[in-house]
């Protein structure tokens, strides 16, 4: 069974190689002569700002990479817009280790991307590399300025924010449908400054264009997983040599339930999963042993716990109904009144172990269809469950074959 699992995990691990496809979608470029040109760009759903992207001309034509050197702009249709900019960024970070004393921004002239949020009389755009993480803004026909936010340390030693953007656009979006307490306690954060660039193009009569992707996006999935297992075991004494137990290989059915958090961004393509998972083991075999009186030794394994799977997983996209995903996490036991008895020939006790599971690592490759019904092959490493017996060795080892239903 082991075999046919590894062989099933074989082939899905193929198929990722062979028939995942890049999703290019729709867009255009603008070129360095200001020429619009259509074509197809793969869609990578930004986390952060790209610094370059692939496109192609046509579906048949080859993949070109390209940079901030190359052209002036790009866009996905109905999705993401990025313009070339030379601006004026404060890079000033909020880590503590490294934050300083001044309230004032630090500029240096740098040539980037940024993201279009709002075009309009008033226009919004984002800059965000992982670390750093600004909003800019222009008037009609003005030069890009940056929305000037900075955390620094005042003299007490207390973390202070410097929020001039506030006054800045108190000064540059006055209108008389935006109340001064509005300015007052904005946050800098990217609802809260779309919502009143929106507020303060609507109130100037401005045709204004929200760029800012509000596709809905389903970022949790609730799954019944039922599977088959093949789980083997064995112990062996520390101290005496030649007393051990080989349990073998056993098949179980058993059910877990996974909450997954899809992380918004490459499109969909990562999430965190957690599944609590119900198991068991149960073992029996006697061995010949010329050290204990008697000659005969019988172990007994009774071993019932919840495993806590914590990891992640990737997503690879085949078409609209079918995904591949491969995932990996830490998995943590917790056992439930389970135990090892060992035995003479007479019947009585030479051991009684207590079971407690250290923790190991689970790997697995599977498929997903209509975003309901899923498949996966599910490698876990071998884990000790005799952690409170110095005297003992483990090995716990099993490997799954997984059906899910996704009901939320």
């Amino acid at each position: 069974m082991k075999k046919q699992i590894l062989f099933t995990a074989l082939t899905l691990l193929l198929t990722i190689k062979n028939y995942s496809q890049i999703a290019f979608e729709k867009g255009y470029i603008i070129s360095e002569n200001n020429q619009k040109i259509e074509c197809l760009i793969e869609n990578m759903d930004w986390k952060n700002t790209p610094t370059n992207f692939k496109y192609r001309l046509s579906e048949d034509s080859p993949i070109i990479d390209s940079d901030i050197k190359a052209i002036k702009g790009f866009g996905i249709s109905g999705q993401n817009k990025f313009i070339r900019s030379i601006v004026n960024i404060d890079r000033s970070t909020k880590n503590l280790q490294n934050m300083n004393k001044d309230k004032n921004p630090v500029f240096h002239q740098e040539n980037l991307f940024l993201q279009v949020l709002m075009e309009g009389n008033a226009s919004l755009y984002l800059y965000d590399d992982g670390t750093v993480r600004r909003f800019f803004y222009k008037m009609n026909d003005s030069e890009i300025k940056q929305l000037v936010y900075k955390t620094y340390f005042a003299n007490d030693d207390q973390i202070a924010k410097n929020n001039y953007f506030r006054e800045q656009l108190y000064l540059d979006l006055k209108c008389d449908n935006i109340q001064q307490n509005e300015y007052e306690t904005l946050s800098y954060t990217k609802s809260a400054l779309v919502r009143i660039f929106a507020k303060y193009n609507k109130c100037t009569n401005s045709e204004f264009v929200d760029l800012e992707v509000n596709e809905k996006k389903d970022l949790f999935n609730l799954t019944l997983r039922p599977r088959y297992n093949n789980s083997s075991l064995s112990i062996d004494n520390s101290i005496f040599e030649g007393i051990g137990f080989d349990f073998g290989g056993k098949s179980s059915f058993s059910l877990g339930i996974e909450a997954e958090f899809i992380l918004p961004f490459n499109k969909n393509s990562w999430s965190i999963i957690v599944e609590p998972t119900y198991q068991y083991y149960k073992g029996e075999q006697t061995i010949q042993s010329s050290q204990v009186i008697g000659g005969t030794l019988t172990g007994k394994i009774d071993y019932k716990s919840i495993e806590l799977p914590i990891g992640v997983r990737r997503y690879f996209f085949i078409n609209k109904n079918i995904q591949i995903f491969a995932n990996g996490s830490l998995i943590v036991d917790f056992s439930n009144n389970s135990k090892v008895n060992i035995t003479r020939k007479d019947g009585s006790e030479l051991n009684k172990l207590e079971v407690k599971s250290g923790i190991n690592f689970g790997f697995g490759l599977g498929c997903k269809f209509l975003d309901k019904f899923s498949a996966e092959v599910r490698y876990q490493t071998p884990r000790g469950i005799l952690a409170d017996n110095p005297d003992w060795r483990s090995t716990y080892q099993t490997t799954s074959l997984i059906v899910g239903y996704s009901f939320f």
